[in-house]
This record gives structure tokens, C-alpha cells and sequence, in this order.
């Protein structure tokens, strides 16, 4: 997880000058491939703080953008996280229920 954030970062760094509409399309299609791949069950907490990583890097990327860039409080982003960032929803079932499968003889 560390290093898929510190990827993030670096790629929000690049994509400093870029309308906020198209770096939201951006980071919601990578944290839904993170989300799909990472979704089993017991790794809701994880989910979770990856989702909370996110919006603080993405947070700080914003506030770097201009140098009014107080102005861009929890309160205020919390529209545009949930407009571009899913939630967190675990897609995979349990082990036991997956490989249950019955073949007729």
C-alpha cells in the first residue's frame, strides 16, 4: 500500500496543473482497480485508510495549486471526494463460499 501511495503522490505532482474534473476521473480509476484487486474479506480497514491516504494526498495536491489555497477545507472537498472517489465495498466472497462449487456425477 505504501508504495501504490507513493506513486499517487508523484503522479499528483505531475498532474498539478490539470483541471481537477480530469484528476478525479484519474484517481477514481485507480482506486477502483486498487479496491478490485485488494477487496477481500477482512480487508475493510485497510480499504478504508487507502480511500482516507488518498484524499489527504489528493487534499494537499489541491492546496498546492494556488497560493489561496486555504481555501480548500475538509468541508469543501468533502463534495468533490464523494462526486469522484468510490467507496469502499469488499468485492470478493469468503474462500469457503467461492471454491464450494458441486459438479453433477
Amino acid at each position: 500500500m505504501r508504495a501504490k501511495l507513493q506513486e499517487i503522490k508523484a503522479s499528483l505532482a505531475r498532474r498539478l496543473h490539470e483541471e481537477v474534473s480530469v484528476t478525479g476521473r484519474w484517481l477514481r480509476s485507480v482506486v477502483q482497480g486498487w479496491f478490485n484487486y485488494h477487496a477481500v474479506p477482512g480487508n475493510f480497514p485497510c480499504l478504508d485508510q487507502f480511500l482516507t491516504d488518498v484524499q489527504q494526498l489528493w487534499r494537499r495536491a489541491l492546496r498546492r495549486r494556488s497560493q489561496r489555497g486555504r481555501r480548500w477545507n475538509w468541508k469543501r472537498l468533502k463534495s468533490r471526494f464523494t462526486r469522484w472517489l468510490p467507496k469502499p465495498k469488499i468485492f470478493h466472497p469468503y474462500p469457503n463460499q467461492r471454491f464450494a462449487v458441486t459438479y453433477p456425477r
